[in-house]
């Protein structure tokens, strides 16, 4: 009778152990939602009950979002209030402020872009560059929201930042005045000697393509017979101008890019319509490592379809497509949907997990030498996977777009990188005594007349020299004499702008520029592979 009994109390417990060992199972599935979410939930409410400080649930909340997604990808990320305000305008629109696009990383503000035609560009601000003070109080550790609302600043008002620049030591003060920012898609639209257009395209925002198409008819109606489509730098932005720009170039029927996604809902296959007005134009897209995303696109196209050439250095290697989701907060995050592949099924995405974010942001590229890279050896020996391009020839996925021809920008001396943030300056100074007669001179023949003739003598850059010894840099003849020619454009290109705007400095800059020199004489190439006569 006793024995029974206890059975049966054990056959209970066993029973009791069993249901709560079932739950304790589900309690740690990592495949249900709603049980990992209770877990997220009692973490949160054990924190704000027992926690020996108080604490600010909504910021709580903000970091766990933030840690989520950079668990995903470098490119998941979480979108303040403020930070998507800047986002709306950085895409459309004018605001006022100093003209960079920045990304905290390691604590440090890093100058991700550098708004053309914006304050700091002018003055010298470079991307790359690390702003380590503010108005003489570090910058170290300041959040997204610090750093915009020290930067930002009305119309006319100064800002002085002290930044960390790659090849200089010490760091270097720059005053930058608040203007309002222009946020124009297309740098320069230029018909140059020959027949040969020119267009340099930052960014791929809402109006990017009218822009775009605009300049191209004014270039055709000018006497354009050819062109030179300048990505370099261009971090990409949306993935539909991408597709309009593209189009103009193919033929019907021929594969943009298409994306692939986990869901079949994210799936997308952009084909050209045929309805482009620019299908026989002979074209060369210059790229460079900070050449991303919807650049990558328009390059991808290009190359597999044999339409033109690719010319510089492998590209940053981002090919993967975010979907934007706002916040009843009016806060939003970026999710990471769908691969984008070229016509010929590459993915252009580098690996993120080799490394730290830093490592990952910091421009890619393979140990290049200048080459003519048509048959793409220079990716031979690596185990990215091969593809073909419409002629048949061999390239490459996983790692950028690596260039039909390789040209690389050499950087400058620690000297010449110390003096560019000089040449705004020098250049008001000058044309302050001789503005009045270089405008009557150059008035008739303009930009033009100005980058053929004008030069820049021997004494104008003594006195740039002293300009900059006055300015606390010393001077080095041996590393002056390796960036002369460059010093020497640069002085003169920042004469030109302040004359003519953009197109003046693109003007003069072009002469000087190896991968736009390389480019102009591949038009034969071009032609011959495109089919084109």
């Amino acid at each position: 009778m006793l024995k029974q009994k206890f059975s049966v109390v054990s056959v209970f417990i066993l029973l009791v152990f069993g249901v709560f060992m079932g739950t304790q199972i589900r309690a740690i599935s990592e495949d249900n939602i709603y049980e990992q979410f209770n877990k997220f939930k009692d973490v949160l409410n054990y924190t704000q009950k027992y926690y020996v400080d108080d604490v600010k649930v909504g910021e709580l909340v903000t970091h766990a979002i933030e840690g989520m997604l950079k668990s995903l990808d470098p490119h998941s990320v979480y979108i303040s209030p403020k930070q998507l305000e800047k986002v709306q305008e950085d895409f459309k629109g004018s605001f006022d402020g100093i003209g960079i696009e920045f990304r905290i990383i390691n604590d440090t503000i890093n100058v991700a872009n550098v708004i053309y035609g914006g304050p700091s560009e002018k003055v010298g601000l470079l991307t790359g560059d690390r702003i380590v003070s503010i108005d003489g109080e570090t910058a170290i550790e300041l959040q997204n929201e610090d750093v915009q609302k020290k930067l930002r600043g009305e119309k006319g008002t100064k800002v002085t930042v002290g930044i960390m620049r790659s090849g200089v030591q010490d760091p270097i003060d720059i005053v930058i005045t608040r203007d309002q920012i222009p946020l124009y898609s297309v740098n320069a639209s230029l018909l140059l000697d020959d027949g040969v257009g020119y267009m340099s395209i930052n960014r791929f925002a809402a109006n990017t393509y009218d822009e775009f198409l605009g300049g191209l008819r004014d270039l055709k109606s000018q006497g354009m017979t050819k062109l030179v489509l300048d990505l370099r730098g261009n971090p990409g932005g949306y993935l539909e101008q991408s597709f309009r720009m593209a189009n103009e170039f193919l033929n019907r029927g021929q594969k943009i890019v298409y994306t692939k996604g986990r869901r079949s809902d994210f799936d997308e296959n952009y084909l050209a319509t045929g309805s482009g007005e620019f299908q026989d134009l002979p074209l060369i897209v210059l790229l460079s490592r900070g050449s991303a995303s919807a650049s990558e696109i328009v390059a991808g196209a290009v190359q597999d379809h044999d339409r033109g050439l690719i010319v510089g250095e492998t590209s940053f290697g981002k090919g993967l497509v975010q979907r934007q989701f706002e916040l009843p907060d009016r806060s939003a995050f970026r999710l990471t949907t769908a691969r984008y592949y070229t016509p010929s099924g590459r993915m252009i995405q580098r690996p993120y997990d080799e490394g730290d974010e830093e490592y990952y942001m910091h421009p890619y590229t393979r140990d290049e030498e200048d080459s003519d890279n048509l048959d793409h050896s220079e990716e031979a020996d690596t185990t990215l996977p091969r593809y073909e391009t419409d002629g048949g020839r061999i390239v490459y996925g996983g790692g950028g777009i690596t260039p039909d021809y390789i040209v690389r920008y050499e950087k400058l001396e620690a000297y010449a990188a110390r003096m560019r943030i000089h040449f705004f300056e020098f250049a008001t100074g000058y044309l302050d005594k001789n503005g009045a007669t270089l405008r009557s001179r150059f008035e008739q023949g303009g930009a033009k007349q100005f980058a053929d003739e004008f030069q820049v003598s021997a004494a104008m850059m003594q006195d740039f020299i002293s300009f900059g010894t006055a300015h606390g840099v010393e001077f080095n003849e041996e590393e002056y004499e390796i960036d002369k020619a460059w010093l020497q454009a640069s002085v003169k290109a920042q004469i030109a702008r302040t004359l003519f705007g953009n197109e003046g400095q693109f003007r003069v800059m072009l002469g000087v520029d190896p991968q736009f020199l390389k480019a102009i004489t591949l038009f034969p190439e071009a032609m011959k592979i495109a089919g084109l006569h």
